[in-house]
């Protein structure tokens, strides 16, 4: 159960729900409330496909590659860690990929599903934690599950952000953020010293 909390903790880190709030306001400030809320829901099922493409054939990929279990560790935590670095010490996500939108007749795809919601830290998280090497087949399925009810309720989240802005506001969204990046940035340090380890044998 811990482990499960602890997987769906940064996920929920990784993913940011909160954090694509003023991307998804910005997004869609020309959109009515009938239209707002159907770029929500089907911004994030996108992101979900996304994710669960490089769920199936994201380690396929490396493998044919030849890339070794220890290298696509290591590799993987350093694009964390440098994912997590520009949460903590850039712009903010917020910020960042609301200056990117240039075609508000798109928005669905970018910026909302990529790289907002599947971001490449996103991406990359779920191809380490769904490595066939270290987890079953059931454990992969459980971590599609986790990853399925942080989108869901990113897109709960998309549909309440008019609120979630008026709560929080500008500023306590890009704490929360760089809060995230921090646990992010945790997660990619240990991806990397457990594939180092494994590679010295040590």
């Amino acid at each position: 159960m811990t482990e499960l909390i602890t997987t769906f903790f940064f996920l929920f880190a990784v993913i940011d729900p909160i954090g694509s709030v003023p991307v998804y306001l910005e997004a869609t400030r020309d959109f009515d409330g009938s239209e707002k809320r159907k770029i929500a829901i089907r911004a994030a099922f996108l992101a979900f496909l996304i994710l669960l493409f490089f769920i199936i054939v994201g380690q396929l990929i490396f493998e044919g590659m030849d890339v070794s279990l220890d290298a696509f560790q290591v590799s993987g935590g350093v694009i964390l860690f440098l994912f997590a670095l520009t949460m903590v010490f850039g712009e903010g996500k917020p910020e960042r990929e609301k200056n990117r939108i240039t075609d508000y007749r798109h928005v669905i795809v970018f910026p909302l599903s990529i790289p907002s919601i599947a971001s490449p830290g996103a991406i990359m998280a779920v191809v380490i934690l769904t490595d066939n090497n270290l987890y079953s087949l059931e454990q992969q399925a459980i971590t599609t599950l986790l990853v399925f009810l942080v989108i869901v309720l990113t897109s709960i989240v998309l549909l309440a952000a008019n609120k979630v802005q008026k709560i929080i506001g500008d500023y306590g969204i890009t704490v929360i953020s760089k809060i995230m990046g921090l646990i992010l940035a945790s997660y990619a340090v240990q991806s990397i010293m457990t594939g180092i380890k494994s590679y010295f044998s040590l």
